[in-house]
C-alpha cells in the first residue's frame, strides 16, 4: 500500500480500476441482453445453477475487486493510510482476488468438462478452437 505514495501509481490505479469496471459493467448488460445459456436442454437444474452462478460470482469478483481498489485509492489519497478502515477495504479486495481465482478455475473446468463432454458448450466458451462433431454439427 505505501506505494500509493507514488501520485502516478495512484492516479494510474484510480483511471485502471474505473476502467476496468465501466467495461464489465457494459459487458454484462450487452452479455445480459445479447446472450443466453449455450447449455444443452437436458442439463441437469444444478448444474445449470452452478454456470449460473459461477458467472454471477465472476462478475461481482471482478466489480468488488475494482471498487474496493478504488476506495483504497481514494482513501489513501485523503490521508487515510492505516487503520482499521483501510485494512477492512483491503482485506475485501484480497477476498475478491483469491475468490476471482476459484470462479476462473471452475469455469476453466467447466470448459474442459465440455470439450470432453462434446455437447457443443465448448465452442461457446472458447471460440477460437472449435470442437468437432458439437452440438450444432447433430
Amino acid at each position: 500500500i505505501t506505494q500509493l505514495a507514488d501520485f502516478s501509481l495512484l492516479r494510474f490505479e484510480l483511471i485502471f480500476a474505473t476502467i476496468m469496471l465501466v467495461l464489465l459493467a457494459v459487458r454484462f448488460l450487452y452479455m445480459r441482453k445479447t446472450q443466453s445459456s449455450s447449455l444443452p436442454d437436458e442439463t441437469h437444474p444444478m448444474q445449470k445453477l452452478a454456470a449460473r452462478l459461477v458467472h454471477l460470482g465472476m462478475y461481482v469478483s471482478l466489480a468488488t475487486i475494482a471498487i474496493s481498489g478504488i476506495f483504497v485509492g481514494v482513501i489513501y489519497w485523503i490521508g487515510i493510510k492505516d487503520g482499521l478502515l483501510i485494512e477492512g477495504i483491503i482485506a475485501v479486495h484480497e477476498l475478491a482476488v483469491t475468490t476471482s481465482y476459484w470462479l476462473i478455475a471452475c469455469h476453466v473446468a467447466a470448459a474442459l468438462f465440455h470439450r470432453a463432454k462434446k455437447d457443443g458448450v465448448w465452442n461457446s466458451m472458447v471460440p477460437v478452437w472449435k470442437e468437432a462433431g458439437g452440438a450444432e454439427n447433430r
